[in-house]
């Protein structure tokens, strides 16, 4: 054992996540000591990105879109969000920069819609109480077109809520908007933050996420920047064990020293 009650094994894994992840706190602390294995394959997991080389997005973009998979409505991973804030101020980001992240993270709430309209659409149909779109009035072609130019893009998602609920449109067009108009970061940063929480496995929202790779890919994303988006994606699963980690080892403790 080391002087830190760990084994030589366990004080070399903790060594490389400090070293690789520049962080470390309870939740590794108890995984370690509970499956010190786990922890070494979650390293070698999440460092894929990090360990490339050359680098494919610099680091200061890693940690935005961390913040975006962690600060989904989706997910709202409080101690993830810290981390990744501070991690992005510390690798040059902005705190305008981060707010816009968390601004177009924000409208991840529309998918309600996006995903219900078209099905109360289909709905309607099927009753017999609607027959096909009805054709846009002077207020929806103006708002059509404002979208358009701001954001660079149309789908066919937004048709049925632009034509039932013009209203909910016009207000969701001002809010999505702002980080378009009054932020710094490149499109292609955007369409990847996009494409961050629409990919998580806590969201998994189709429809957007082929929408936005298509935009990142008009933006100047390359597919090696893309596959890089999916890789820090793809370790919000990590979570179960970061939360259950501690409780499982402060349970297991207490029991332990109920039957001493």
């Amino acid at each position: 054992m080391t002087t830190t009650g760990l084994t030589a094994e366990q004080q070399a894994i903790k060594d490389d996540f400090v070293r690789v992840r520049g962080t470390w706190g309870e939740p590794w602390q108890r995984m370690l000591e509970l499956d010190p294995a786990f922890v070494r394959a979650y390293l070698d997991l999440s460092a894929v990105p990090l360990r490339r080389t050359p680098e494919v997005l610099e680091p200061k973009v890693r940690e935005l879109l961390f913040i975006a998979v962690d600060a989904a409505a989706t997910h709202l991973y409080t101690p993830g969000v810290r981390q990744h804030v501070a991690a992005a101020l510390d690798a040059g980001a902005t705190p305008a920069e981060v707010m816009e992240v968390l601004e177009l993270t924000s409208t991840l709430g529309i998918h309600a819609a996006n995903i219900g309209i078209p099905i109360l659409v289909e709905v309607l149909e099927e009753q017999g109480l609607r027959d096909g779109p009805a054709p846009l009035d002077e207020r929806q072609e103006r708002l059509k077109a404002e979208f358009t130019e701001t954001r660079g893009y149309w789908h066919t998602f937004w048709n049925e809520i632009l034509e039932l609920d013009p209203d909910l449109f016009e207000a969701y067009v001002a809010f999505s908007s702002v980080p378009w108009h009054t932020g710094t970061l490149p499109p292609k940063v955007k369409e990847l933050v996009y494409c961050a929480f629409d990919a998580s496995a806590t969201h998994l929202y189709v429809p957007g996420l082929k929408l936005h790779l298509r935009n990142a890919l008009g933006h100047g994303a390359s597919v090696a920047e893309i596959l890089e988006m999916f890789e820090i994606a793809s370790v919000v699963g990590i979570h179960a064990a970061t939360v259950g980690a501690p409780i499982l080892a402060e349970l297991a403790g207490e029991r332990d020293a109920r039957l001493a």
